[in-house]
C-alpha cells in the first residue's frame, strides 16, 4: 500500500473519557502518516508534476502529512464506519457542521458537540492535503517535494496572486489568509505587473511599476521582501488587486489527493505498516464516507473529478461523499504552483466541467470514476450562497442555462433554502467577528446542521442497505423555481432599506492553454460569464427552489444567500464575499402592524402573522415533523429546531418566554 509508516506521536482519551451511549468512549491518536507512491502507476498518473518529483531507491515518490484517528476505544462497539473529514485549510470541521460543536482554536483538543457521530458509532479521520496552510499549531499538513527540471533545476513559472482588502492596508502579503507564499524570483522585475479593478468585472488598470514593489514598511521605509508587497499610496479597501510575477520551487500540490486517498484506503484494508505498526482500525471497517465543506467539498469533486476514488490495488476506497457547499466548483489543487484557498475569479476553480456527467457523454465530474467503476454514492448539500456565487446551479442545468440535467442515479443534490455557505447562528450582527467583513443588512442566522446530519444517516442507509435518500430538491426550469438573479432585483428593492447587489460574483468563461495542470496562459484569456440561476422566493422573499427548514417555511425574516458590502469595508454594491465566499443576509419582519406600514415594508408583520409567541413555536413544531415525515430531520432534531426558532423570535421581538421542553 501507499502508505508506509503511520508514526504515532500521541494517544489518549477523546473528550476527557466522555462516554457516548452504548459505543461507550473514544480515543484520540495524533502522528503523521509516511507515503510512497508509484509516479508511474496509471492512476497516480494524473497527478500535476509527480513525475518531476524525487524519488527514493525504490523509484518512489516520498511524502507525509499530519493525521489524527478518532475512534472507539473497542473497536467492536463502533458501527464499522470510517468517516474522514477532509480538513479545510488545515482545520477540521465536521465535528462542527455535523455535531454542531462550538467554535475554537485549532490547537484546542476537538469538541463531541452534541456528540451524534460518537453516539452513532463511527470512527473518524482526519489528514492533511494542503502544502501550504499557515505555520500555526493545530493545523493538518501535507508536506510534499518540489518538482525540479531535467537538469535538476528548481521549476518555475508565473503566477497572480489576487486580494480585495476589506480595511486601507500599506502592505499585502502575498498569499491567501496568511498561508505560506510563493515569493518572487525578482525584486526588481519589470516584467511584474499590478492591477487594480472597481470589482471583478470592472476593466483592470495597470498600476505603474515605479508606484509599488516587492517590500514591506518597516517604520514608514521599504524593506525588500519577496513575499510582500508594498505602494504608493496603499490599497484601498474594496478594490480588486491583482499582482502577477515569477516565482519557483513548485510544490507537487495533487499529492494531498493521495495522501487523502491512500490514508483512508490503508485504515479500511490495512493490518500493519511497512515497520509493524498496527493499524488501529484494522479489520473494524467495512464502509468508508467522506465529508467535506467548501473548500473541502471542492476537494473531494476533484478526487471524483480524478477518478481517484481508488487504490492502487484498484480497491474502492469511499462508498458514499458528502460534499456540503461545494456548488459546481473545484479547486486549485492539481495545478502547478497551486494556491489550493484562492477563490478569486480568475482561477482554474472555475473551469467546467460542472455537472457530474454531462449529456452527450463528454467530460464530467463523475466521468473518470464511473469508468473506472469506482463511483461512490454522492450527496451534494448547497446553500443559496453557492447558487449566488454564480456556479451552484450550473452543477444541474446546461451551462447555458437553458435546459435542466437530471442527474445520475448514484447522485442526490440538496439546496436548503434561504441559508447562506457557513452554518450561522445567533446573535443578530451585521459584522463577521472572525474577518470584519461587514454587510449592509444583518448576517444570515440560520442554523442548517440538522440537515446535515439527517443528510450523512441518509448516505449511510443508501450506502449500506440501499434504502434511497429523500427526493432531490433544487432550482430548475421545469417548474419555475429557477430564475436569473437579476429578475429579484425589483421585489428586494421594493423593502425600504434594503440594497440589492449591483455586482454579482458571476463565474466567467476562462483559458489558460490545453492543460489546466500546468496552465501556460497566465493570466487567462477571460470570455463571457455563465448565466446565473438562483431559487425563485414566495412572497415574503424566502426561497422555494429546495429544503425549507422552519425559518423559511414559519418565517420572522427575509433571508437569502447574498448581502451587499458596508461602505465602511470598500467596494459598495458589491457582493460581501469575504474570503472570496458569498455571506447572506437577514431582513427581519416589521415587529407590529404599525411599525410596517410607518416604514413602507410589504410584508406582514410579526403580530400579524402569529398571535403569540406560543402560537410561532407550535408551527415551527409542526413544520420540523413534518421535515422528520418527508426524511430531511431526523426525529431527534426537531427539539433542536423548536428551541432555534424560539431564540430567534427572542432575539428579534425580544420578549424572551420560557418553553417547555419536549418529552
Amino acid at each position: 500500500m501507499a502508505l508506509t509508516r503511520l508514526e504515532i506521536k500521541t494517544r489518549k482519551p477523546f473528550a476527557g473519557g466522555e462516554s457516548f451511549g452504548d459505543v461507550g468512549r473514544y480515543e484520540q491518536i495524533d502522528g503523521v502518516a509516511h507515503f510512497a507512491v508509484d509516479p508511474a502507476h496509471p492512476d497516480n498518473g494524473v497527478i500535476a508534476d509527480i513525475g518531476l518529483a524525487p524519488r527514493n531507491g525504490d523509484g518512489l515518490v516520498e511524502f507525509s502529512a499530519d493525521f489524527r484517528i478518532v475512534k472507539p476505544v473497542d473497536n467492536d462497539h463502533g458501527n464499522g464506519r470510517l468517516l474522514l473529514d477532509v480538513v479545510n485549510r488545515g482545520k477540521e470541521l465536521a465535528l462542527k457542521n455535523i455535531n454542531s460543536a462550538p467554535d475554537g482554536p485549532p490547537d484546542a483538543d476537538p469538541h463531541p458537540g452534541n456528540g451524534f457521530m460518537m453516539r452513532h458509532g463511527y470512527s473518524l479521520v482526519w489528514c492533511g492535503w494542503q502544502h501550504d496552510v499557515p505555520d500555526a499549531p493545530g493545523l493538518f499538513r501535507c508536506n510534499v517535494p518540489t518538482a525540479h527540471s531535467a537538469d535538476g533545476s528548481p521549476v518555475s513559472g508565473r503566477i497572480v496572486v489576487s486580494f480585495q482588502p476589506i480595511a486601507n492596508t500599506d502592505t499585502q502579503f502575498l498569499s491567501d489568509r496568511e498561508h505560506r507564499p510563493y515569493p518572487t524570483n525578482h525584486l526588481e522585475s519589470w516584467d511584474s505587473v499590478l492591477t487594480v479593478q472597481d470589482h471583478e468585472d470592472a476593466d483592470e488598470t495597470v498600476i505603474p511599476r515605479e508606484r509599488w514593489a516587492f517590500a514591506r514598511l518597516v517604520d514608514g521605509r521599504r524593506v525588500p521582501d519577496a513575499a510582500h508587497i508594498t505602494m504608493d499610496g496603499g490599497f484601498e479597501a474594496g478594490k480588486v488587486y491583482r499582482v502577477l510575477y515569477e516565482t519557483s520551487h513548485a510544490p507537487v500540490v495533487g499529492l494531498g489527493l493521495l495522501a487523502t486517498r491512500d490514508i483512508a484506503a490503508w485504515l479500511r484494508y490495512g493490518k500493519v505498516d511497512a515497520e509493524g505498526t498496527a493499524n488501529p482500525l484494522a479489520g473494524a471497517i467495512g464502509r468508508a464516507y467522506a465529508y467535506g465543506r467548501s473548500q473541502s467539498g471542492r476537494f473531494l469533486r476533484q478526487i471524483l473529478y480524478l477518478g481517484l476514488n481508488r487504490d492502487e490495488s484498484e480497491r474502492v476506497v469511499f462508498d458514499g461523499m458528502l460534499p456540503n457547499v461545494a456548488g459546481g466548483k473545484m479547486g486549485e489543487f492539481n495545478v502547478r504552483f497551486g494556491q489550493p484557498s484562492s477563490l478569486s475569479n480568475r482561477s482554474v476553480n472555475n473551469l467546467p466541467p460542472f455537472l457530474d456527467l454531462e449529456p452527450n457523454g463528454d467530460d464530467g465530474i463523475l466521468s473518470e470514476a464511473t469508468h473506472r467503476g469506482c463511483a461512490p454514492k454522492v450527496i451534494y448539500t448547497n446553500t443559496s450562497s453557492e447558487y449566488w456565487g454564480g456556479h451552484g446551479a450550473l452543477a444541474h442545468m446546461t451551462p447555458d442555462g437553458k435546459a435542466d440535467v437530471a442527474l445520475p442515479d448514484n447522485v442526490r443534490s440538496w439546496l436548503f433554502c434561504g441559508t447562506q455557505h457557513a452554518p450561522a447562528n445567533l446573535p443578530i450582527s451585521d459584522t463577521n467577528p472572525d474577518t470584519g467583513a461587514r454587510g449592509t443588512q444583518a448576517l444570515n442566522y440560520v442554523d442548517y446542521r440538522p440537515l446535515m446530519r439527517a443528510a450523512l444517516h441518509h448516505l449511510d442507509r443508501w450506502v449500506t442497505q440501499n434504502i434511497e435518500p429523500p427526493a432531490n430538491g433544487y432550482p430548475n426550469l421545469a417548474d419555475g423555481s429557477a430564475v436569473g438573479a437579476d429578475e429579484l432585483a425589483a421585489w428586494f428593492g421594493s423593502l425600504p432599506g434594503v440594497e440589492f447587489p449591483r455586482h454579482q460574483k458571476a463565474i466567467r468563461k476562462l483559458d489558460f492553454g490545453p492543460d489546466r495542470a500546468v496552465p501556460t496562459v497566465i493570466p487567462p484569456t477571460v470570455g463571457d460569464s455563465y448565466p446565473m440561476l438562483v431559487s425563485a422566493v414566495d412572497v415574503d422573499g424566502n426561497e422555494v427552489g429546495g429544503i425549507r427548514l422552519p425559518a423559511i417555511e414559519v418565517p420572522l425574516a427575509t433571508y437569502a444567500g447574498w448581502n451587499v458590502r458596508h461602505a465602511d469595508i470598500g467596494g459598495t454594491g458589491q457582493v460581501l464575499a469575504a474570503g472570496g465566499t458569498v455571506a447572506g443576509c437577514a431582513i427581519p419582519f416589521a415587529i407590529t402592524r404599525a411599525e410596517r406600514l410607518a416604514s413602507g415594508d410589504p410584508r406582514p408583520s410579526i403580530e400579524e402573522r402569529y398571535g403569540s409567541r406560543e402560537e410561532y413555536v407550535e408551527r415551527v413544531r409542526a413544520c420540523a415533523e413534518s421535515l422528520v415525515e418527508s426524511g430531511y430531520v431526523l426525529a431527534e432534531d426537531v427539539s433542536v429546531l423548536v428551541a432555534q426558532g424560539g431564540d430567534v423570535y427572542d432575539a428579534i421581538v425580544r420578549a424572551p418566554v420560557s418553553v417547555a421542553a419536549d418529552d
